[in-house]
């Protein structure tokens, strides 16, 4: 353990959640990164780059700094949760002839309330 203690950061691949993870392992932290697998990727992207915090490749660029910077880094597989209540609430409100936002309904029940789950 850290002289000053150990913390989790959620870490989307995205630029925030990276420099926020840098800064607190920079300040002495023990940094354990953690991204949330959402989707099943065998089929996803046809080898194109996706951009987004949902995509094979925010993954990867967030592993891959949490490792070149000397931290633990983990995948949870939230891809039950996420298809039950994200993908199937998109799927019934694009029918009803609403436009959802699958983000907002994501960010705010079902990234938060997974990662505390577990």
């Amino acid at each position: 353990m850290s002289k000053n203690g150990r913390i989790l950061v959620a870490m989307s691949g995205g630029v925030d959640s990276s420099v926020a993870a840098l800064m607190l392992h920079d300040e002495g932290y023990e940094v354990i990164g953690v991204t949330m697998k959402t989707w099943d990727y065998a089929d996803a992207s046809g080898g194109k780059r996706i951009t987004g915090c949902c995509d094979l490749d925010s993954i990867n660029d967030a592993r891959n700094m949490a490792v070149s910077r000397g931290f633990h880094h983990m995948i949870i597989d939230i891809r039950e949760e996420f298809g039950d209540a994200i993908i199937g609430n998109f799927t019934r409100e694009y029918m009803a002839g609403r436009t959802p936002n699958p983000c907002v309904l994501c960010n705010t029940f079902i990234k938060w309330e997974a990662l505390l789950k577990r």
